[in-house]
């Protein structure tokens, strides 16, 4: 494992963590696993945490399967059984209804909401009150450019969010993350990586946008910090 990997994406999730106070003493947190890197490696990290920080949470990692054919679900659960996390899979057919033809235009839409759903009735089956998301730095800017270019709104994911008037709370350790950053330990961990098979997975709004976002980064490397640093630092005065 790279020390310096470790250390990076460390000290930024115990930053955003201490910030927006996301975790507490006696929390069950609900961690969503999607079977890429970002989501392993806040499971990871919120394990191992726990065995040198003075506060105790319990950790409960979920895979919500989509339902399509050539699932990477066995293979998925071998893994976190062979690293000693108890996950729950369960499945779905949230994919393949979304990508109906009933549902053409936007099955990725569809397909997040009904999987977010079922999130939520877990957690509250397991009493958790937390429901914790890999997203990273680079998912918040994209988010925002997302939202701006396809709804017309000013708006992204935020570290933290009160849900159903603060009964569940949906928190994003690793909001200061890079996605690079997480790639290099994912690669030094030995993560392993899962076909999607969802049928739309490379042609996603959000590809578009990040292969955007990816040529200003090229020309300017500060671009990402100071598009993420906007976010909190807001004129009012010069908008509409």
């Amino acid at each position: 494992m790279s020390e310096y990997n470790y250390k990076a994406i460390n000290r930024d999730l115990g930053r955003a963590i201490h910030q927006y106070d996301m975790i507490s003493d006696g929390d069950r947190i609900l961690v969503g696993v999607s079977g890429g890197k970002d989501s392993l490696t806040l499971l990871w990290f919120l394990t191992e945490r726990l065995n040198r920080i003075p506060i105790a949470y319990e950790v409960f990692p979920v895979y919500i399967d989509p339902g399509f054919p050539g699932g990477f679900d066995r293979d998925l659960q071998a893994w976190a059984d062979a690293q000693g996390f108890g996950l729950r899979i369960d499945y779905t057919d949230n994919g393949v209804v979304a990508h109906s033809q009933e549902n053409l235009e936007n099955p990725c839409f569809l397909c997040a909401r009904r999987r977010r759903q079922r999130l939520f009735e877990i957690a509250d089956e397991l009493g958790c009150s937390k429901l914790a998301f890999g997203h990273h730095k680079d998912d918040i800017v994209e988010t925002f450019f997302i939202n701006m270019c396809y709804t017309g709104v000013m708006g992204t994911m935020c570290p933290v969010q009160s849900m159903f008037e603060g009964r569940f709370h949906i928190i994003r350790p690793l909001a200061f993350v890079d996605e690079s950053r997480i790639q290099r330990f994912a690669d030094d961990q030995g993560f392993p990586e899962f076909n999607n098979p969802c049928p739309t997975a490379s042609t996603s709004k959000r590809r578009e946008i990040k292969d955007i976002l990816g040529q200003l980064y090229r020309g300017n490397k500060n671009i990402k910090d100071n598009i993420f640093r906007s976010l909190s630092h807001v004129n009012q005065e010069y908008l509409l």
